[in-house]
């Protein structure tokens, strides 16, 4: 069995428009998706993410490259794993008028799997008293708990999301974020789409950010964020234009950012910082390391990443 559980090659995908153009959606995508926890697949709206989700499950036809499951070739062999996975891609159809609880029992019945499927999922998605209230009468978040609810039914070892947290409010957010981190630590694969980067931070165990349909970074989240290193400190001190002189005299890299503080670089620790000014008779108000996270990673490797999606009329 292989060790990832979603492994892309080479993964294509060209939309082509009335009037001639070709849109590469997907731009020959390599994709790794590891066996246990949360993989977050990150990049802003319109990056392919959907486009690579609904590839994988069958819904849109990929232009070239290759994609396996659990090792297995797809689309070629999807029925032989698709009773593994769990997906929430689109919003599934629940009967208004019905309670949670029966709008799941019915498709428990329809796919053939134990009552009892349907008390474990709506107390794993955090239901459990809310069960027996009208769909209709649901919050959104509420909504996406039971369309989780309705994918983990069949006990999949594979769960897909995409976007699950849009249209939520704060709160419902932070319920969804928990409900997912629950999944992924008790041993569900997760592969979790989202254009929110530090939401996802904290959920995720590895990522890949895309851009323009271009993978442009994966791995281990401490990884690609350096660890929890602090790339730059963040110092205020009473006296800013001489306090920037002694410390660019000392090889530190100085700069503002409209925040009314000096932003430096090139510290390996934030006393040394201090040292420099104490020396000079200046005494800092604030010392702060301004530490990565996933949002600054990607802002970063997009900087310069000025590749377009269309690629013109043939």
């Amino acid at each position: 069995m292989s060790a990832l559980v979603i492994e892309t090659t080479g993964l294509r995908k060209e939309f082509r428009t009335r009037r001639g153009r070709h849109i590469v959606a997907v731009h020959d995508l390599d994709l790794a998706v590891p066996a246990g926890g949360v993989h977050g697949f990150l990049g802003p709206n319109g990056s392919g993410k959907t486009t690579t989700i609904r590839m994988l499950l069958g819904l849109a036809r990929a232009s070239k490259g290759e994609m396996r499951l659990f090792g297995e070739p797809v689309p070629r062999h999807l029925p032989q794993v698709m009773g593994r996975i769990g997906a929430v891609v689109e919003q599934p159809k629940f009967v208004p008028t019905f309670t949670g609880r029966k709008n799941l029992t019915l498709l428990a019945r329809s796919i053939g799997v134990p009552a009892t499927t349907v008390d474990d999922a709506i107390e794993r998605v955090g239901l459990t008293g809310r069960d027996k209230e009208r769909f209709k009468g649901y919050s959104l978040g509420m909504k996406q708990r039971l369309a989780i609810a309705a994918t983990l039914l069949k006990s999949p070892d594979l769960l897909i999301l995409d976007e699950p947290t849009n249209g939520l409010d704060p709160a419902g957010i932070r319920d969804i974020r928990d409900m997912i981190r629950g999944l992924g630590d008790s041993g569900v694969t997760v592969l979790l789409s989202s254009h929110i980067l530090a939401e996802v931070q904290q959920v995720c165990h590895s990522v890949s950010i895309i851009g323009n349909g271009r993978l442009l970074a994966s791995g281990n989240v401490d990884d690609l964020v350096g660890a929890g290193a602090a790339s730059t400190t963040r110092v205020r001190v009473a006296d800013q234009p001489t306090a920037a002189t002694h410390l660019e005299r000392a090889g530190f890299t100085v700069a503002t950012n409209g925040d009314g503080a000096l932003h430096v670089e090139g510290a390996a620790q934030p006393e040394q910082i201090t040292r420099v000014l104490a020396e000079q008779g200046m005494y800092v108000s604030e010392l702060t390391p301004v530490r990565r996270d996933l949002e600054s990673v990607f802002l970063q490797l997009t900087k310069d990443n000025t590749i377009a999606a269309t690629v013109g009329a043939e």
